[in-house]
């Protein structure tokens, strides 16, 4: 079969590969993947891998063949968790699999989903209603990310929320704000068609980092954001975090921050007495609650699909990494 590996960084390329060793899994037929942020870091070499590496870990398919335990039957569309645990760790065992001490991620520990087929344990598998778009399945496995994100806080119709930070994740936090009832939605980016996106699907508010502040205290009524989730990626977008929430408020740190260099407002931290929460990945009941959701209309996910290559494509996609200022999720084509 084919398969995009990645031979050294920045070195993509589509070879031939044995097929997958079913023995004791479920066989999947690829149809759709997502490049992700870990998927660049990866290529670039920023997060280091062995080589060479079957990349990948955003997908959606076909069951071939179902596992042994017949759990998921043949010809079932699925989207795959993606995560690797033991299942015996006191992570494991305290429902907090996500965190497993033995874990790892498809496409980074071990080979990943830039394939035609995928062997994969039938317990990872998570079927998909005929409703929810095949090809915009990848972003399945994102929204359970999003998902996992916020059932670590309360948030109510009457309290503001904040969203800094519209990429795919932020778009997806916003919709999921409005799902939860909540009518006073502040979304920050500094693009002008993404803050027209975002009063599409729910924000009451859309506007540029330097009007952040003036918006929430507008929509807050003075009080500040009952929840702020950063969604962004850097240093200075969580001290706008920090700044925006409300005493007693929480802020979710979703975006992945790898190094900083100015500091943090350390003394509002402990000042207004905050909740950080700094979420990690998914839990496998995430992905039913996000397959749910799209089915039932409360979240889209096809329109942030800005971008489609088939598999072929996959290392000049890799290697070009679109600049177009509307991108937002690119997806390769399988079958």
């Amino acid at each position: 079969m084919k398969a995009l590996l990645l031979e050294s960084p920045g070195a993509a390329v589509l070879r031939e590969v044995p097929e997958p060793d079913v023995a004791g899994r479920a066989l999947v037929t690829v149809n759709r993947v997502g490049i992700c942020g870990t998927d660049v870091s990866i290529f670039r070499g920023k997060i280091s891998v062995s080589v060479p590496r079957i990349m990948g870990h955003e997908v959606v398919g076909v069951v071939e063949r179902a596992g042994p335990l017949g759990l998921v039957p043949a010809g079932s569309k699925v989207v795959v968790d993606p995560t690797i645990t033991c299942g015996y760790c006191d992570m494991c065992r305290g429902d907090r699999s996500n965190l497993c001490r033995n874990g790892g991620l498809m496409g980074r520990e071990v080979d990943g989903v830039y394939a035609e087929r995928l062997a994969i344990d039938e317990k990872l598998l998570h079927v998909i209603p005929d409703q929810v778009p095949m090809e915009a399945g990848p972003l399945l496995q994102v929204l359970a990310t999003c998902v996992h994100a916020q059932s670590g806080f309360a948030v109510f119709p009457g309290d503001t929320a904040v969203v800094i930070g519209l990429g795919v994740t932020g778009n997806l936090h916003l919709q999921l704000l409005a799902a939860r009832g909540i009518t006073s939605i502040v979304a920050v980016t500094r693009s002008e068609w993404k803050r027209d996106l975002a009063t599409d699907w729910g924000a009451t508010h859309s506007v540029g980092p330097d009007r952040a502040t003036e918006a929430v205290m507008k929509a807050s009524d003075g009080r500040g954001a009952a929840v702020v989730i950063e969604s962004a990626g850097y240093e200075s977008t969580l001290s706008q975090a920090i700044e925006l929430a409300a005493p007693a408020g929480t802020v979710v740190l979703f975006g992945t921050i790898t190094g900083g260099q100015a500091g943090l407002p350390y003394y509002l931290l402990y000042e207004k007495e905050l909740t950080i929460l700094n979420p990690r990945a998914a839990l496998p009941r995430d992905f039913p609650r996000a397959i749910e959701l799209v089915a039932a209309g409360a979240v889209s996910i096809a329109p942030l699909v800005t971008h489609r290559f088939p598999l072929e494509e996959g290392p000049a996609a890799l290697a070009a990494l679109t600049d177009d200022p509307k991108a937002l999720k690119m997806i390769l084509e399988v079958s």
